[in-house]
């Protein structure tokens, strides 16, 4: 590895030190969850992660004086490109110290690659995929992150369009919790949605049915969110990894699935925010790790809404308010106070942002994606 400059990352020990560099990066930041180093290690294995069977990546290191000061990744994601008839490559994985010479320089390596692999335009930050945990943090650097939602320095901004990058959407995180939500109108219009659809019930996500209930999401995700922006259709093999995943951390009673005459047509998934208890693990789930998970999240009382759709010959007649409604119920019924993040919403999406607001949700921090010319 050179001393200095920026080196393509290739070894395994690279490799380590590509995904170890924010534990150090970011040591004793007030603000800044560490996130588990088996999932940061699993998000970059092209041979295990599912996202590589349709996508190439490379990465690098900036090495100043023997050490490392930023890194970045160039990613090509092929179904990207085929869905949306472009050749769109990405950035991801982003950090760096705050020095615009050395953000220039990551820049122009993973531009430079992605240009010799034939690509006109750059995206970003994507961590590796759209559908992955995307963006970069532009306000609210006073509070902590909810789960798989990113935090960054707040130069961030100020280094991508410096390095010629422009704005090319701001994602939204509205925050609502149940003393503060007009629970007396969502009831209201429960009653008026329920008057329409009379056949209409939820019910909670059956965890010992996880496989078909995952193949019901992928089928309403992927109808839901096809003609929105940025987004790519994923794949079975995708959601059933992120089921195996989500599954030691989900919570039925915020998470729930919305049936017409026994069909599904709508899902909504609430996850407790771990990042409290992920905050004091340093990124290590073993040998102690997976017992404050377990044990912690008993106590849990925030929770971000992270993956929610609903059917679109169904928008618009309030079925996403009733699936949040059962969400602030349950919260209201534990008799804490439970405060959920609606994240992330297009700031293009004025539907859902009008839907935040009405059930007294607010504005509590907005996310950034770049692109740029190649």
């Amino acid at each position: 590895m050179k001393s200095s400059g920026v080196t393509v990352v290739s070894t395994k020990e690279e490799k380590k030190r590509f995904t170890d560099f924010i534990y150090s990066f970011y040591k004793g930041h007030q603000h800044w969850v560490p996130p588990l180093r088996m999932e940061q290690k699993k998000l970059i294995d092209t041979d295990k992660n599912p996202f590589y069977n349709n996508a190439e990546i490379e990465l690098f290191l900036a090495i100043k004086d023997g050490k490392e000061v930023g890194r970045i990744a160039a990613i090509i994601d092929h179904r990207y490109n085929d869905y949306h008839g472009t050749k769109t490559g990405h950035f991801g994985f982003f950090e760096c110290i705050d020095d615009q010479h050395t953000a220039n320089l990551l820049f122009r390596v993973a531009s430079d690659w992605l240009r010799d692999k034939g690509m006109k335009d750059v995206l970003g930050p994507s961590n590796p995929g759209m559908m992955d945990t995307i963006g970069v943090l532009i306000d609210g650097f006073d509070k902590d992150p909810y789960i798989l939602m990113p935090y960054n320095f707040p130069y961030y901004d100020t280094l991508i369009k410096d390095a010629g990058f422009e704005k090319a959407m701001d994602l939204y995180a509205f925050l609502i919790d149940t003393e503060t939500v007009d629970v007396d109108r969502m009831r209201r219009a429960e009653k008026v949605v329920k008057h329409r659809m009379p056949n209409l019930e939820i019910r909670p996500v059956n965890l010992k049915k996880m496989d078909q209930e995952i193949k019901m999401v992928q089928r309403i995700f992927n109808a839901t969110w096809k003609d929105n922006w940025g987004f790519i259709p994923l794949s079975e093999e995708e959601f059933a990894t992120l089921g195996k995943d989500l599954k030691l951390i989900i919570d039925t009673d915020f998470a729930h699935v919305a049936e017409i005459n026994g069909e599904p047509v709508a899902f909504s998934i609430g996850l407790p925010n771990i990042n409290r208890i992920l905050k004091n693990m340093n990124g290590r789930l073993f040998p102690f790790g997976i017992f404050k998970l377990l044990w912690g999240k008993r106590d849990l009382h925030h929770l971000r809404t992270a993956l929610m759709g609903v059917l679109p010959e169904y928008h618009g007649k309030g079925i996403d308010a009733l699936l949040h409604l059962r969400s602030i119920n349950k919260g209201l019924e534990s008799g804490h106070k439970t405060v959920s993040e609606m994240s992330w919403i297009l700031e293009t999406n004025k539907e859902m942002i009008s839907v935040a607001k009405r059930m007294g949700g607010t504005h509590d921090k907005t996310y950034r994606m770049y692109s740029k010319e190649l």
